[in-house]
Order: structure tokens, then sequence, then C-alpha cells
């Protein structure tokens, strides 16, 4: 039997994703282990989810500018030796040479259906453009901002009257199966990114991967 996969994950507030993936890897549904958990913010809380070895926290601030806490941050991710770097709630731009490090193997869980509203405010942007659908997306991560392949989506309706808070709390509920969904095929080899083609079972899609209502992918 092959070992589990080793998952990292970018943090910098609460960690509801990575409780997402700590769970699933518990209940069996995820073969899968979280050796590491890394931060731009020392006391967010996400870092507790894991044992203290497991930990690394800086504060950008302490370093000479951002090209140096990239730097710092990438050698102590390589330190865990991930096979697998998941951005969850990490509110910090990665630069360049970081996403060159870690590409092929470090994705990201964005709320809203790319190549829609890259960048934040994407519920209260939905709602003004009077989009009948709004949701999550699982992406590749390349140093355009939300710009890299898109692995998965799950879509929610946009209800009359929705609020943005309203909106953001429906589509979290799809984003922890989304993710988990995508690790699982991401783990077990199934699906990959090839010069910004996307690869399910060694064939080309041309359109992601969608969540059904039982958190399985479907072509």
């Amino acid at each position: 039997m092959s070992s589990p996969s080793r998952i990292a994950v970018l943090a910098s507030g609460r960690g509801s994703n990575l409780q997402a993936i700590v769970d699933a890897i518990a209940a069996g549904q995820l073969d899968a282990e979280v050796v590491a958990v890394l931060s731009d913010k020392p006391d967010a809380s996400a870092l507790l989810k894991v044992a203290p070895e497991r930990r690394w926290a800086r504060l950008p601030k302490d370093f000479a500018d951002r090209t140096a806490f990239d730097a710092a941050l990438g050698d102590a991710l390589e330190g865990f030796a991930p096979d697998w770097v998941v951005c969850a709630g990490y509110m910090r731009i990665l630069g360049e040479a970081f996403v060159q490090r870690f590409s092929g193997r470090l994705v990201n869980i964005h709320p809203s259906l790319l190549p829609l509203y890259k960048g934040l405010h994407t519920h209260a942007r939905a709602l003004a453009a009077g989009d009948a659908e709004a949701g999550a997306s699982v992406h590749f991560v390349v140093p355009e901002l939300d710009a890299g392949t898109v692995l998965a989506q799950a879509r929610v309706p946009v209800l009359p009257g929705d609020s943005a808070e309203r909106l953001a709390q429906r589509v979290l509920a799809v984003e922890h199966p989304l993710l988990i969904a995508s690790l699982h095929w991401l783990v077990a080899g199934r699906v990959a990114e090839r010069d910004g083609q996307l690869h399910a079972d060694g064939h080309p899609l041309f359109s992601p991967l969608r969540l059904d209502c039982a958190g399985q992918l479907n072509r």
C-alpha cells in the first residue's frame, strides 16, 4: 500500500477548511495526513489544529520585503516535504518565485465561480451583477491572482432577497465538500494540470469537474 499523501496547509484565520480536511482524514474519507500548517499570522487559530512541531508562523513585517518572507515560507514548507500545498483561507498574495517553486502541487479554494470575481468581495459582486448562481472553485495556483486552471466547482442558487452574508454562508456550506472531493482526486492521482490544461484519468477536460449533491465530482 502507498503511504498517505502529505498535505501542507497555508491559512490566515480560523481554519474551517483545514478542519474539514482533518475531519475527512479522521473519517477515512481522505488518504492523507496534514503534515504542516503555515501562516502569516502567528495568532491564527488554524495553527492550533495540528501539533506544535507541525506549525510555522511569522509576521511579514519582520522581514525586509515580500521576497524575503516568501523565501522563508518556502524554505519552511519544503522542510515538511509536502505532496500537496493547500491555500485554505490564506489571505496573503504569494509571489511568483514561491508559486513557481511549488508549481503543480499548489491549490487554492476561492469563493466564486472562476473566472468570475477574482479577488475579494465575491458575493457582493455576484449580487450586484444579478447572477442567478454563485459558488466556489478549487484551482491550481499561478502567479496571477486567482487565474490558475480550475479543477472543480460547486454551485448554489442566488435567492431573492439574498444579502452578501447569506450568500456567503450558503457558499461556505459547499466549499468544504468541494475541497475534500478535489483533494480525493488529487491524492489518488486522478487529476493533474499540464500547461494550463486540466487532465482527469489521463484525458483532457475542457470544463471543471462539478460537485453533485452527494459530494462527488463528476465530469
